[in-house]
């Protein structure tokens, strides 16, 4: 009998305690500044002159620093993030290199010569919070739950969205747009990036490639790779009779072109090959060696060729075409493009590679140029290099990336855009959820339901409810609680050594004709054919002990396709994987002593994975495994166990109770509305000065939550507050959603929180050596105070901490000069007043004032506070996706109580249940309110949790309601009410959206110049529009007078004067066309209608007005 684990969720705490939430992220920016920028470097490290053969500059000694600022003439000190977020700084580090080089003939070395800035990612090894204390992040004025993982960027915080692209170097089979069968693959090395097809059209196989003019048949690119023999190349593909009936036209087509050799296809090829750049005559010259370096170095780039020997890529295309000629006959071997083993995710260390490897050859590049240009040169002075050499090349293109989320990587083409995205701090639920965020480059217009629909590869890997809704349903995902993305590189060659050794033989050691044999199985290392083996099955359990022994890293999988008679070992970066207990002979490896060593901390979920009690397997893996979903399914025939049910679920979605009985579509709802919840965003929330910042004054811990919640430190950052309710109907004012509130509770500080708005001030340098003051404030001559607008300003002409501040008020009373050319440097120089006003309906405080410099410009930025409490109108809304507006605020006397006084502080319709299937709201109830009377908090965890009949139970036990029904009596009257009403405690969240950001009104205000309408949009106090709908509504009801006055008079009416003869303006109450002026009379019409004539005269179309005789 299987013993049954006992606390195992204590090994997803400690696996998110060890890792952290974002460690794919971090482990992706590690790698990057300690492996792949030195190798770039190393690859890229000289600079020689075609103008000089002695001369050359070489790199040497790449390292990063710590970040710093500089504090101007040429100081530098450390800096730390909470000070790049205040002062609007890049929090950057400068990349260090030795420089050797070649000045008058002698050779110089220049150590720690800065060649640019990089921007460090929060808790990096290279950033200053790296394994800090929670006392020194506190000094720093750091949130200790604040993970990193992102940038700051001129005081913005940016995050590197992880990219789903298709997986490279693996062969596809599928249809193309047109429906043309084709078989494909994503060739991708460091160097090199292409994608080759072979097509199935008219009959006939055609190799296809964009470094080719046109198609070339396969059977001449076979023989172009060596493989002159029709019998071999039949060999290779396949002896079957469906592939000879297939390969047959595609001979002829070969023997038609008159090609049986070699050096016949490679000149084929080389006459259809794009010429880069050269002139016909050298082409002629150098077609042979064109063509093998294609073939070498472009065509199946992942394949390593020496001296022309294409034997590998020959097997490589052979096992393509006999995969597409199968697929032909049977369409259930045609391969999925939306399987998640055919994905793999781009981390921003991967994406960062790229771009500094683009940015560095062009930085090689420009130095070159200069040599170039400047040896040649007669000088006085010697050429010196080093003068040249730009920092701010590499600075520039790292921070213009991630400041605008353009990412143009010119050597492969690509262009990428919406790759970095703000950091949204709207709540601490929305910072943590948008770091694992995985977003799709699928077009999102396209009405597609493939890539959009929930795969069953994506189990445990990708969260199940956590996708926005509407355009970008199912493209936007989100990784779940204990998914991996692998970063760990591996030596590939430990790796075909170790599988040499297992058994594995090379491909040239045996014929051709056992290549396809039942019993041959080939070995695929990340898309590179190493070898096969006889004995499949021994080869794999050797290779998972190997791994399981600690030989080699935990994260490389291998598995084996039946279909494809393949075994494949990948290592690749950006694969998805997540731990699962070993189960060896019907029993889980782990056991209740390991958990309890663990809970006393004897060892770590580290000490597990080094002793193969729990591994990593990825999605290609988990075909060959069996898992159990618990001890009690497992079955002798059972390889791993799930380490906890819920951690399927993703951060935002492991908040909600109960979830496994709510509808699906509520939880994607609150996984959208938890990140809109205010509450605390962070614990130095008091320290920043974020453009907007939402807070709630007094957060509770959810009654009711599920073991993820304090796991990812929600319970410390809660968003949201524990509110007595009654499901009832109450007045006319709870229809379509909307909830009542106790008038009490709101003054007792239910729902209260505040909003911080940030205002920035520079003052600036002239080429003039002026620049920009703050005066003091106009004093009236009268009171001797300052006057009304300035009321707020301080003496210094800068608004006092704690001020109130009203609309249109000046909070920094600035003067810039009257002239600030160089030309203009006799004028006038006197100053003219740019004050900043304060904008806003409702009064603010002045809460913060920071004076500082950024860039040669000082600035001044400003805090405003507003106390924000609940009114009608207001969003509220409960975990599971069930959300309404404030209907009405009622005083405590009006309001239903129960036998002992307790009032509801929020009352909600019942009718908002029967269609919603919300049951996880009830059961939410349910426990909340066994959990006070019990006095402890209860487990709401996905498919698991507090049962409805224990909760049941403990009501009893209280002498309450089995059902959790009371008996409550009316406010008004007295009297108890007709029906038991079902009340308790629910968590409730208070949403971003308030009547305070979205009231609006005008009588009168700013037009638009062209057309004379009103503006439009709040921030610009324009008009409210009324649309094509709103029109067609009026004209329905015939309320004609009021269309006239809304859509003419009370927009853009002008008088025009119109000729009653020829229907066309008239000017001056003259008609230019008739000649007269008595036809002329004067009308009101919309001066943008006006416009429309006019515009359509200017296209030679005249419209003319028909008048009636009564517009005499």
């Amino acid at each position: 009998m299987v013993e049954v684990l006992r606390d195992k969720e204590y090994l997803v705490k400690e696996y998110l305690e060890t890792r952290g939430l974002y460690s794919h992220h971090i482990n992706s920016f590690n790698k990057f500044i300690d492996s792949d920028l030195k190798k770039i470097v190393q690859q890229n490290h000289a600079v020689r002159s075609d103008a000089d053969p002695n001369f050359y500059l070489h790199f040497k000694n790449v390292t990063i620093g710590h970040p710093q600022v500089d504090d101007g003439f040429n100081v530098t000190r450390n800096v730390t993030p909470q000070e790049c977020r205040l002062r609007d700084l890049t929090y950057c580090a400068p990349i260090y290199v030795d420089i050797e080089y070649v000045k008058s003939g002698m050779k110089y070395l220049r150590k720690g010569f800065i060649i640019g800035r990089l921007p460090i990612m929060l808790r990096s090894n290279r950033c200053c919070l790296y394994k800090k204390s929670d006392a020194e992040l506190a000094r720093m004025k750091e949130c200790i739950y604040d993970s990193g993982g992102y940038f700051i960027v001129k005081g913005t915080e940016k995050v590197i969205l992880m990219q789903e692209q298709p997986a490279k170097n693996k062969i596809l089979v599928e249809k193309d747009s047109n429906g043309v069968p084709t078989v494909q693959v994503m060739s991708s090395t460091v160097d090199k990036k292409s994608k080759t097809n072979i097509i199935f059209k008219k009959n006939l196989m055609y190799v296809c490639h964009n470094a080719l003019e046109e198609n070339i048949p396969f059977v001449v690119f076979m023989k172009a790779l060596g493989v002159c023999s029709d019998q071999l190349i039949l060999q290779m593909v396949g002896t079957e009779f469906a592939i000879m009936n297939q390969m047959y036209p595609c001979f002829l087509e070969c023997s038609k072109l008159k090609i049986f050799s070699q050096n016949q296809a490679l000149r084929y090829i080389g006459d259809r090959i794009k010429k880069m750049g050269l002139s016909s005559e050298d082409y002629e010259n150098r077609v042979i060696t064109e063509v093998h370096d294609f073939l070498s170095t472009i065509f199946l780039a992942h394949i390593p060729v020496t001296n022309t020997n294409y034997h590998i890529k020959a097997i490589y295309i052979s096992i393509m075409v006999r995969r597409l000629i199968f697929a032909l006959s049977n369409p259930e071997l045609f391969d999925s493009k939306d399987y998640y083993g055919n994905k793999c995710l781009d981390l921003p260390g991967a994406f960062l590679s790229l771009l500094f490897d683009d940015t560095f050859k062009r930085f090689i590049f420009e130095l070159k140029s200069v040599a170039d240009k400047n040896i040649p040169k007669v000088k006085a002075t010697p050429f010196d290099i080093i003068k040249y050499i730009r920092s701010d090349t590499i600075t520039n293109s790292l921070v213009f990336a991630i400041q605008t989320g353009n990412w143009s990587i010119k050597r492969f083409r690509m262009e990428r855009h919406g790759v970095t995205q703000v950091l949204t701090r709207l709540s601490f639920l929305s910072a943590i959820g948008m770091m694992t965020r995985v977003n799709s480059q699928f077009e999102k217009s396209r009405k597609v339901s493939g890539p959009r629909s929930l795969q069953p590869s994506q189990f445990g890997m990708l969260c199940p409810s956590d996708t926005p809704e509407g355009e970008a349903c199912g493209l936007i995902k989100n990784i779940s609680l204990l998914a991996h993305v692998t970063t760990e590189s591996e030596d590939d060659d430990a790796i075909i050594r170790l599988a040499l050794n297992l058994g594995v033989e090379p491909v040239g050691l045996h014929s051709i004709e056992e290549l396809h044999e039942h019993y041959m199985y080939l070995i695929i290392f990340n898309g590179n054919i190493i070898g096969s083996t006889r004995k499949c099955i021994d080869f794999v359990e050797k290779f998972r002990l190997c791994r399981r022994k600690g030989m080699f890293s935990k994260f490389i999988s291998i598995y084996i396709s039946e279909r494809h008679k393949c075994i494949y070992i990948n290592s690749g970066d950006g694969r998805l994987c997540r731990p699962y207990i070993v189960v060896e002979n019907g029993q889980p490896l782990l056991t209740n002593v390991h958990i309890d060593k663990l809970k006393k901390g004897y060892c770590t979920f580290q000490d597990f994975i080094d002793k193969s009690i729990i591994e990593f397997i990825d999605v290609d893996e988990e075909n060959n495994s069996l898992i159990a979903y618990c001890e009690e399914k497992i079955v002798p025939e059972t390889t791993h166990l799930e380490i906890a049910p819920f951690s399927i679920l993703g951060i935002c979605a492991s908040v909600i109770p109960f979830p496994h009985h709510n509808q699906s579509p509520r939880n994607t709802y609150q996984c959208a509305m938890g990140k809109q919840a205010i509450g605390t965003i962070a614990l130095n929330y008091l320290h920043r000065m974020d453009t907007l910042q939402y807070n709630l004054w007094y957060t509770h811990i959810p009654m009711v939550h599920s073991k993820a919640v304090p796991m990812i430190n929600f319970d410390k950052l809660p968003a949201g507050q524990n509110a007595t309710i009654a499901v009832m109907s109450y007045s006319g004012y709870d229809i379509e959603d909307a909830i009542i509130l106790n008038k009490a509770s709101v003054d007792r500080g239910f729902g209260r929180g505040g909003t911080f708005k940030n205002s920035k001030c520079f003052l600036r340098h002239y080429p003039n050596q002026t620049m920009d003051s703050i005066q003091g404030p106009i004093i009236d001559n009268a009171t001797k105070k300052p006057i009304y607008k300035h009321r707020a300003l301080d003496n210094d002409g800068i608004a006092a901490i704690g001020q109130p501040i009203f609309d249109k008020q000046v909070t920094i009373n600035k003067a810039t000069p009257k002239t600030i050319t160089v030309e203009d440097a006799s004028g006038d120089r006197g100053f003219k007043e740019t004050p900043m006003y304060y904008k806003g309906y409702d009064p603010s405080y002045i809460d913060k004032v920071m004076i500082t410099s950024n860039s040669d410009n000082f600035l001044i930025k400003e805090n405003f506070r507003q106390p924000r409490r609940p009114e009608i109108g207001d969003k509220f809304s409960s975990r599971h996706g069930q959300k309404g507006v404030v209907g009405l605020i009622v005083n405590q006397e009006d309001m239903p109580f129960n036998e002992v006084g307790i009032c509801p502080d929020l009352i909600m319709n019942p009718h908002g249940f029967p269609s919603r299937m919300t049951v996880g709201k009830l059961i939410e109830l349910l426990a909340g309110k066994a959990g006070l009377l019990e006095g402890k908090f209860q487990d709401g965890s996905a498919f698991g949790g507090a049962t409805v009949t224990d909760i049941s139970n403990e009501l009893q036990k209280h002498n309450y309601n089995y059902l959790g029904k009371d008996v409550l009596y009316c406010g008004i009257d007295g009297r108890p009410m007709e029906a038991y009403i079902y009340s308790g405690p629910v968590f409730y969240q208070r949403l971003k959206h308030m009547v305070a950001d979205k009231i609006h009104a005008r009588s009168r205000g700013p037009r638009v110049l062209l057309t004379r309408q009103p503006t439009e949009g709040r921030a610009k106090d324009g008009g409210l529009r009324m649309g094509e709908m709103e029109r067609d509504c009026l004209i329905a009801y015939g309320a004609s007078m009021l269309i006239i006055e809304r859509l003419m008079l009370s927009s853009d009416v002008v008088e025009m004067d119109v000729c009653k003869l020829c229907g066309l303006f008239s000017y001056s109450g003259w008609c230019h066309m008739c000649q007269k002026s008595n036809s002329v009379c004067r009308i009101k019409m919309p001066y943008a209608c006006k416009l429309l004539f006019q515009e359509l005269q200017a296209m030679s179309i005249v419209p003319k007005i028909a008048l009636k005789k009564y517009c005499d």
